[in-house]
């Protein structure tokens, strides 16, 4: 596979990187007087153009909504910036493929990279090896498995979807310990479920309720209609119904309509669109969505650009770039709908 430049704007081809340019929307600095800011991060020299960095981003295939979302605002992000020149990997979720296109950049000098892995696991040797080639990682949603393999990493809070899910349904459940709560997971094997599952235990667990019924479908339209099928089901009975993910939300929304039923209220994850005007009409039962930011690898490509023209982050009092960006997880509910949802990702 070859980097090929075109024009600075991006078309990803199969096989091929495609280079575009980017802008860097400036932080607000801090006040002069306390004598704290770092000399390498102003809002004025962070908004300044500097040399050409060149960056490579490799993400999995876009064959989710939540994942067409995170590329999406990588790019948009990328084309703000003029001193970016941004070298594209095709989306895989073919780990040994994304592993040749790391090689590729790190054959090629590139001076950062921005990896969103289809599995981090599989992907911490050769982002180690960039990182041994000097060439800075940004690792983005997916953690790597050894601290050595990304010079910085910038993560949504599974964990804290999980309790901010729980916490909304004790919060509306008014600590009736006899409530029925049921979950419909994601990909069962996946880290990110897992830490969901448990934030959602932990915050149920302080009200005194616990998950009643649980099933787990895969990310898709079909799986969450399937998997709701069989839950409701099994269950007569659901005062809550927390469900991981909005894209399978659709299948989800569509078994419960088939089912008739209208005894519960649902929380959704991740903060589609979709999910939002649901809410919004105020005439279903999702009440609430937790936010799962598909900004992630847009932040990753600002903070490669920092780390690569040796700049920080001119809101800290650190010259350099953290090491870790853990995003927040808020609730989204008929009340703050409005603020959300024109940065919302369509499912």
């Amino acid at each position: 596979m070859l980097a090929v430049p075109v024009n600075r704007r991006v078309l990803v081809t199969t096989g091929a990187f495609i280079s575009i340019g980017a802008l860097l929307t400036g932080c607000t600095p801090g006040d002069d007087a306390t004598n704290t800011q770092p000399t390498n991060a102003s809002a004025e020299g962070n908004q300044a153009e500097g040399d050409t960095v060149v960056i490579g981003f490799s993400g999995p295939a876009a064959d989710h909504g939540w994942l067409g979302a995170i590329n999406a605002a990588a790019l948009a992000t990328a084309e703000e910036f003029p001193d970016i020149d941004l070298r594209v990997a095709e989306g895989t979720n073919d780990a040994n493929l994304q592993i040749s296109q790391v090689e590729q950049f790190i054959n090629d000098g590139v001076d950062a990279i921005v990896l969103l892995p289809t599995d981090g696991a599989a992907l911490t040797p050769v982002a180690t090896q960039a990182m041994e080639a000097g060439i800075p990682v940004i690792n983005v949603d997916r953690e790597f498995s050894s601290s050595f393999a990304a010079r910085a990493t910038v993560l949504g809070d599974n964990y804290g979807m999980g309790v901010s899910a729980g916490t909304y349904i004790c919060e509306k459940l008014g600590g009736n310990e006899d409530a029925v709560v049921a979950e419909i997971a994601g990909i069962d094997s996946l880290p990110l479920t897992q830490d969901r599952s448990q934030g959602f235990a932990d915050a149920l667990e302080s009200c005194g309720l616990d998950v009643d019924n649980r099933v787990a479908a895969d990310f898709t339209v079909q799986g969450g209609e399937a998997t709701t099928s069989q839950l409701l089901s099994a269950a007569p009975k659901i005062d809550a119904i927390w469900n991981h993910d909005d894209d399978q939300g659709i299948g989800v929304l569509a078994a419960i309509d088939n089912a008739g039923r209208d005894d519960f209220f649902m929380v959704g994850g991740a903060g589609s669109a979709n999910a939002m005007r649901e809410i919004q009409s105020g005439e279903s039962v999702l009440e609430a969505t937790v936010i799962y930011p598909s900004t992630q690898a847009a932040d990753g490509i600002r903070m490669a650009r920092l780390i690569a023209q040796d700049k920080a982050m001119s809101d800290l009092v650190e010259v350099e770039v953290p090491k870790r960006v853990v995003l927040n997880a808020p609730v989204v509910t008929s009340d703050n709908v409005d603020r959300y949802l024109p940065t919302a990702f369509e499912s």
